[in-house]
């Protein structure tokens, strides 16, 4: 048996995951999750261990160093249980069954998930870190793994009890009998929950740890646009402005930290996940189309930058994160000393640092712990980029031009330090929210290549990760693996239709309407509504769970619904509005609840509340229809879905929407069709005439 810097691995070893990896050298006798584990907790009569984390996860890494790579607690560990790692990220289905029993025992989740539970999967205990020794009232795995094997040898019917009445309940909560119906005043109930919870200094909303939310920004500009509302758009360009300018924001590699420990967006938790960049831009960007802040359009190229040079895989797939750690310290790899900076910058560009970036001799980092600062410093902006070339008495072109400089400079200075771990497993869920960005920053800033690289992740998926007619979850390594969730289906039908709106290659659209129907074979309750998360040939887990909360990204029923409602207006098929009925009508009642906690289901029925509309631009050659189209991407149009007809594409379209076989060109001039209902007024063939009408359109639908 080979070793691992002299250690002899564990299972873990023959795993693909990066945060599997990470433990396979630990002296814990771990197990991947599988009928093996199962069979020996079954043989042995012992419980299960369940250790659920992700590779970036910075208490998942104190954890390991201080229990999973300690002999004395893998000991106690390997004598009293069965232990099982799971990366939440690769298999996100027990990560939700067991994340809500955590929920349900403690009143609170997080990472490190720890779960024990009986050789049939039943939980019986539940928290997430959990410390070595104990300390301010937290039992530590020393005392606390003693105890359970004490009870599960002595007292084993009071624990087993426990875990029936828990998956008992956990059934229960899955019942989603439709019994209630949304209103369009939910859309203002949301609204107004949000303007409540909103932070009128700092942007953002509720108390500290803050997160980025941007699908609560993607629903306030819909409200926006539909009730012209100008707190609703405060609010969102409040909030994008001052997470561009905190240290949530890498100003030197550009793109985004996970979330704020702070309120005011200066100390982030140092991770980057390939869906924050992915929601961020969509949410920078509609702002941008919407208050044409040119601030806005900056951070979205210069997160496709990063994304594009550190998570893009050669044949065009994007890798899943990057550690917020880097030799063995949260942070190291971002931070400054105010020396470190002085030594590779001019005497003048260190001043301009100092007065641009906040940097202080003291520091101005403070460890998520309460750890004081040790002289490290976070880069963020201390001024409105829009003031500071007056508060610094600068000619704007001149003050961008030397922090142009300084940055790449301090960048390749960053560039020489250990960099943190990325974790490049590619997952279609993730990609597909990456495909609708790219897809959407190529169509309103009309730049070609984030178009492509839109398409070469989808070429990527349709290559590595869906074979014989089945989608997969993850790759990596070479090895395609794990059946798709809905999240994975829902998550690439958006990007394809983002795609499609892009690139109007009508075989992007084909794949989507493909999708869709597998996602409605394989995960539709047909008794009560909605998709559960896992098809109806996987492994269920306790309970097949049906969820439609947002978490730090949309849920696949929510994405689902929008999906849906847009298939059924391109295509003119009324069956997709019934499935995204019924997925309203199933969650309808915690929605009306605490809506705030829905708002992407809530953005698909605004869709759904409409007046949407259908536009069809039929041109006489490709050429020729681009200015119309080029003026018709770049506009905020979210209850609009666009077709494109072509000489090139008619036949194929009209295939997949029946109703644009009729719709000619009139004078051999590029003709714009708008339709509502599939009923259409008379054809337009001058730009500024179509956009009078788009116009009058919003205008007609506000109060």
């Amino acid at each position: 048996m080979f070793t691992i810097d002299g250690k002899t691995p564990n299972r873990l070893i023959r795993e693909k995951s990066p945060y599997l990896r990470q433990h396979a050298d630990n002296p814990v006798d771990w197990y991947p999750w599988g009928e093996e584990a199962f069979e020996k907790a079954r043989r042995e009569d012992k419980p299960i261990f369940l250790s659920i984390g992700y590779s970036t996860c910075h208490w998942c890494h104190v954890m390991e160093h201080e229990s999973f790579e300690d002999p004395l607690v893998a000991r106690l560990l390997n004598d009293a249980f069965v232990c099982i790692k799971v990366d939440r990220e690769e298999r996100p289905d027990i990560d939700a069954v067991y994340m809500t029993v955590c929920q349900m025992l403690t009143g609170s989740g997080g990472w490190p998930l720890t779960i024990i539970m009986t050789p049939d999967k039943q939980p019986f205990f539940a928290a997430t870190y959990i410390p070595r020794e104990g300390r301010f009232g937290r039992m530590g795995l020393l005392e606390l793994i003693p105890r359970i094997k004490e009870l599960w040898q002595h007292q084993r019917e009071e624990l087993l009890r426990g875990a029936r009445e828990i998956t008992r309940y956990l059934q229960q909560t899955q019942s989603t009998a439709a019994s209630d119906s949304l209103t369009p005043e939910v859309l203002e109930q949301t609204y107004r929950q949000l303007a409540r919870e909103y932070d009128e200094t700092h942007g953002g909303f509720g108390q500290a740890p803050k997160f980025p939310s941007p699908h609560n920004l993607l629903f306030l500009l819909r409200y926006y646009d539909r009730t012209g509302e100008p707190k609703a758009l405060d609010m969102v360009v409040h909030t994008l402005r001052q997470m561009r300018m905190g240290g949530i924001f890498d100003h030197l590699g550009f793109g985004f930290h996970r979330y704020a420990t702070d309120q005011r967006w200066l100390v982030p938790h140092f991770e980057k996940m390939l869906y924050d960049q992915a929601m961020l831009v969509l949410a920078y960007l509609e702002a941008f189309q919407v208050s044409g802040e040119p601030l806005f359009q900056q951070t979205v190229r210069e997160v496709l930058t990063y994304v594009l040079r550190d998570m893009q895989h050669p044949e065009g797939g994007f890798y899943s994160a990057e550690d917020a750690d880097s030799e063995g310290e949260e942070g190291k790899f971002y931070l400054w000393r105010e020396e470190e900076i002085r030594q590779w910058l001019t005497p003048e560009e260190f001043r301009l640092v100092v007065d641009v970036f906040g940097i202080r001799a003291e520091g101005n980092f403070i460890h998520e712990t309460g750890q004081a600062s040790r002289g490290e410093n976070i880069l963020h902006l201390r001024v409105d980029p829009d003031r500071l070339p007056d508060v610094l008495g600068m000619d704007p072109g001149v003050l961008e031009s030397r922090l142009e400089t300084i940055r790449q400079k301090l960048f390749r200075a960053r560039e020489s330090r250990v960099r943190p771990l990325k974790d490049d497993k590619i997952l279609t869920d993730w990609n597909g929210l990456m495909i609708a960005a790219f897809a959407r920053a190529g169509r309103v800033l009309q730049e070609p290549q984030y178009v492509q690289a839109a398409r070469n992740a989808v070429w990527f998926i349709q290559e590595r990760l869906y074979r014989d007619g089945q989608l997969y979850h993850r790759f990596r390594e070479g090895e395609t693996a794990i059946p798709a969730y809905l999240d994975d289906y829902a998550y690439l039908i958006w990007g394809l239709l983002e795609l499609y709106e892009a690139d109007c290659d009508p075989h992007y659209l084909e794949w989507a309407i493909d999708l869709t129907r597998m996602v409605q074979e394989q995960f539709l309750d047909e008794a009560q509504g909605g998709f559960y998360f896992t098809s109806a040939r996987a492994e269920t887990i306790l309970v097949r769970k049906k969820e439609a909360q947002d978490g730090a990204i949309p849920s696949g029923n929510s994405v689902m619904a929008f999906n849906l409602l847009r298939l059924a207006r391109m295509t003119a098929d009324p069956s997709l509005e019934q499935v995204a009925g019924g997925i309203f009508r199933a969650f309808a009642t915690p929605v009306k609840k605490y809506p705030q906690a829905y708002t992407f289901l809530l953005l698909a029925y605004d869709f759904a509340v409409g007046p949407t509309r259908e536009l069809v631009l039929v041109f006489p050659d490709e050429a020729k229809g681009q200015p119309m189209l080029r003026a018709i991407q770049q506009r905020f149009l979210p209850r609009t879905v666009l077709l494109v007809k072509s000489p090139g594409t008619a036949a194929e379209l009209a295939r997949l929407a029946p109703f644009t076989e009729t719709l000619t060109t009139r004078d051999g001039q590029p003709t714009a069709y708008l339709c509502q209902n599939f009923q259409c007024d008379l054809p337009v063939n001058q730009l500024d005439a179509l956009l009078a009408k788009l116009d009058a359109f919003t205008a007609k639908q506000r109060p």
